[in-house]
């Protein structure tokens, strides 16, 4: 049977691309299935897709906010009824587990219900003026036409940061979804549709960066791009919009840090340390891929670590049963398994793992073995650069302040985490920690939508998502003087 061919979104209409030309969606637990095939677009398609946001963003912005927070609340309400679906076709395109693929679906929930509610805030200020009979006060504005560059290790969630809080804001939007996940985002952008969004208000065009991204952002009418991706492209993108003096929001990658204080509760500890290293087989931009103990507990936490590491099971993540799914594809295969063999190259100690797996139900896919390597130094690659997939570096600290320069010694700083019953190192660590998000006896994953989320030195360039700080990314602050004194009043000038 052939795959289901999938199209661009352009204007309202459902439409191939001008290539003609279409690409593969694999299932990575089985790469001999074809999810469906998707448009390999075109700048063509582009410069029709933000002819599109362009011809549909003066009626959008003109629509009252409280209309728009209303039909991105109707989404949220078939995102509902859809979930089950959306989870396990986004488990077919991307791997992970389908507890976690629900509560990607969950995130994008929350997102809807809390955004749409900002179609009746999008708060500015109201302040007093230095001169008799004048009013002052700022509102939001929205930016313009935005580009949303998506990545795939959560195809729907991710997208749902960017695409909600842009269009309550009055924003109209193109999308290029990540072409390894792009039926997550189909799905959404028909639930848009359905919802009442109107046409060319929000545009899929899907296809290779090279095809789709660079001419995207490269396009003069368009304000703005919200990218989530590698550092290494992030850049890209930034040098891009800086030559055009476009405004860009950036959240890209990390090498985070879990923290285990000689007071803390091992056990729990050892839970945290297992959901961040090995959740989404470790390809979370907020993943934990250091853990830095304490050296009075070192021997009896990597005992544990270990043993529990062992109980994990791999295999197709529609399984209930499974703990850990394939790697995304056989590129981001080889990459873990390159920085396995630097790591026994450098002289770190490899405890578990190091290996592809391949047997029972997991021949056909892209899976590898959870891995756990001691005696690693801070300097070490494989504590420095992000791996992106199942590898954990156990090193050791005499001290918390200790601790916090390891964790700090990084160039990226998105999550962290400690472990310790002591409220003062608690504290500590939230002053000291260089990351913009710190969990107290909890993993370095588990980020909500209520709270901004991003982070510090190469893991962005000062933006935030969700929560109110996504509202900053997408709109213009305006400032109104309103003079009803009659006469011509100049500020700071005396008379």
């Amino acid at each position: 049977m052939a795959a289901k061919i999938f199209k661009n979104y352009i204007g309202g209409e459902w439409k191939a691309s001008s290539s003609g030309e279409t690409f593969k969606n694999i299932n990575p637990a089985n790469k001999k299935e074809v999810v469906g095939r998707f448009q390999q677009s075109t700048a063509r398609d582009v410069k029709e897709a933000v002819a599109a946001a362009a011809e549909a963003f003066p009626a959008w912005k003109k629509t009252p906010a409280p209309k728009r927070g209303e039909i991105l609340f109707r989404v949220a309400e078939s995102l509902v009824k859809n979930k089950e679906k959306l989870a396990q076709d986004m488990t077919r395109e991307m791997g992970k587990v389908i507890k976690e693929t629900r509560g990607d679906v969950q995130e994008a929930i929350d997102m809807g219900y809390y955004t749409a509610g900002e179609g009746r805030r999008l708060l500015g200020e109201t302040v007093p003026s230095e001169l008799n009979e004048k009013f002052c006060m700022s509102v939001r504005m929205p930016v313009g036409i935005v580009a949303a560059i998506t990545p795939w290790n959560f195809p729907l969630a991710i997208p749902s940061w960017k695409l909600i809080p842009a269009l309550v804001a009055g924003n109209t939007v193109v999308i290029k979804p990540a072409s390894d996940t792009p039926l997550s985002v189909h799905h959404f952008v028909r639930l848009m549709e359905e919802a009442g969004l109107p046409p060319g208000v929000l545009n899929l065009v899907t296809g290779s960066g090279r095809g789709v991204g660079t001419p995207l952002m490269d396009h003069a009418k368009v304000n703005m791009v919200s990218f989530t991706g590698s550092t290494e492209t992030g850049s890209l993108v930034a040098q891009h919009c800086a030559k055009r003096m476009k405004q860009y929001s950036l959240e890209m990658g990390g090498k985070n840090a879990i923290l285990v204080m000689d007071d803390a509760d091992l056990n729990l500890a050892v839970e945290g340390v297992i959901w961040g290293a090995f959740g989404t087989t470790g390809q979370r931009c907020t993943a934990c891929s250091r853990v830095i103990v304490h050296k009075k507990v070192l021997k009896k936490f990597t005992n544990l670590l270990i043993k529990r590491t062992k109980t994990l099971k791999l295999g197709n993540g529609l399984n209930e049963k499974i703990d850990v799914g394939p790697l995304v594809n056989e590129g981001q295969q080889q990459k873990v398994h390159e920085y396995v063999k630097i790591g026994k190259e450098e002289g770190a100690r490899l405890l578990t793992g190091g290996s592809y797996h391949r047997s029972g139900g997991c021949r056909d896919g892209f899976f590898y073995k959870p891995t756990v390597f001691a005696d690693v130094a801070p300097k070490m690659r494989i504590a420095q650069e992000e791996i992106f997939g199942p590898v954990l570096s156990v090193i050791a600290c005499r001290s918390l302040d200790h601790g916090i320069q390891i964790v700090n010694d990084s160039s990226y700083g998105l999550s962290s985490a400690i472990f310790t019953q002591d409220v003062n190192r608690a504290f500590q660590a939230i002053e000291h920690l260089d990351t913009g998000i710190t969990y107290i006896n909890a993993s370095t994953i588990g980020a909500e939508i209520q709270l901004p989320f991003g982070g510090t030195k190469g893991t962005g360039n000062g933006h935030r998502e969700a929560g109110t700080a996504a509202l900053e990314t997408f709109t213009e602050w305006k400032s109104v003087y309103v003079d009803y004194s009659g006469k011509l009043q100049k500020a700071q000038i005396e008379d």
